[in-house]
């Protein structure tokens, strides 16, 4: 080296140079480290799921709704005549046997117009006897003679109206029941008709009635099985069977009554309220069942699942329609088949294309 290039490097001239090669230096022994230090393992990075295979079987639908108790037969009693009521001689709740007086009219104005009708009838009867006797010797007509068999006639008619008013101006029970609604009292004018008290009659069983809407009564069958239970632990549960649908729906509800017969017990009243699960005869829908869980973003008959791909160990969004909500899940009617696999739980920690662990595999 020359003098005048030892002197340049004292003065720093040549500084910037050696910086450069330095830096140039330590940036190869750093790719030199990174070159030894091993790759980063993918599973690592892979969110431990647990997926849920779609069932082989079908979604046993349940149909859960509740009701009223009724007696079978409950019968509203009334006068068959108008009338001031006199006696009303049961309450609510009363037990009452068959031929027991219940009610009565005030038989005064009853039965002064079958006397009348009594006088009535005597007279036309004999008017009757009068006018044919005089057609016999030919003073009268033949047609004065069935005027007076007309009258006569309608005498009877009146006179027999007159006595069935006065035999049924009393109530009698027409079997052993309880007394379900008492409807008049005493003094009321009532028209005939006007029902004065309802009977239950023991005899004819205890029944729920279940309003249910049409889509679920086109699958229900007479003899079909339910469970009941009663709030309150007003009764002991029980089973019971389908007796009777409604042919029509009601107007006002646009549901249809489904009647069940309750099995004898003491414990049962008219009026109490129980709840009825169907499931069985009528109730296998072709669909399928995923947890609830598994579900994202769902709204109205849509929702979303993350769909488990095995090949490349990734999730992705699956489209579903759905169907009921039962006991056994969310219903599926299109979106998945039988043995696809979904992410049964912690959905909101993953997103499309995410690489995942399966931990463990549910079937339902």
């Amino acid at each position: 080296m020359t003098a005048g290039q030892l002197g340049a490097l004292r003065r720093g001239h040549l500084r910037p140079v050696w910086a450069v090669a330095l830096l140039l230096g330590a940036g190869l022994g750093l790719s030199a480290c990174g070159a030894d230090a091993p790759a980063a393992d993918p599973a690592a990075a892979a969110l431990p799921v647990t997926l849920h295979r779609v069932g082989s079987a079908g979604l046993v639908l349940e149909t859960h709704a509740s009701g009223t108790v009724r007696l079978r037969r409950e019968t509203p009693l009334a006068f068959v005549s108008d009338g001031r009521v006199r006696t009303v001689s049961v309450r609510e709740g009363d037990v009452v046997q068959g031929g027991q007086l219940l009610a009565q009219l005030d038989r005064v104005a009853i039965d002064a117009q079958a006397q009348a009708a009594s006088v009535r009838t005597r007279q036309a009867e004999s008017e009757l006897r009068r006018q044919r006797e005089l057609a016999a010797k030919g003073w009268v007509s033949k047609a004065r003679v069935e005027s007076a068999e007309a009258t006569a006639e309608a005498a009877r008619a009146e006179l027999s109206g007159a006595r069935f008013n006065q035999r049924f101006a009393t109530i009698n029970a027409p079997a052993s029941g309880v007394i379900l609604a008492r409807l008049a009292e005493p003094g009321q004018t009532l028209a005939a008709g006007t029902p004065v008290l309802t009977l239950g009659e023991f005899s004819s069983g205890f029944v729920l009635r279940v309003p249910l809407p049409a889509g679920r009564v086109a699958a229900l069958r007479r003899g079909d099985m339910a469970e009941v239970s009663f709030r309150d632990g007003a009764a002991p549960d029980m089973t019971a069977r389908i007796i009777e649908i409604a042919g029509r729906a009601d107007p006002a509800t646009g549901t249809f009554q489904v009647e069940f017969g309750l099995p004898a017990n003491p414990a049962l009243r008219s009026g109490l309220i129980a709840d009825v699960r169907l499931a069985g005869a009528g109730a296998q829908a072709s669909g399928l069942a995923i947890p609830a869980s598994a579900l994202f973003g769902a709204r109205a008959d849509e929702g979303f699942v993350w769909r488990y791909d095995p090949a490349t160990r990734k999730v992705k969004p699956q489209m579903l329609k759905l169907g009921r909500v039962t006991g056994d899940g969310v219903e599926v009617t299109s979106g998945l088949a039988r043995g696809d696999l979904i992410v049964g739980a912690g959905v909101d920690r993953l997103m499309d294309g995410q690489l995942v662990k399966p931990v463990q595999t549910v079937a339902n």
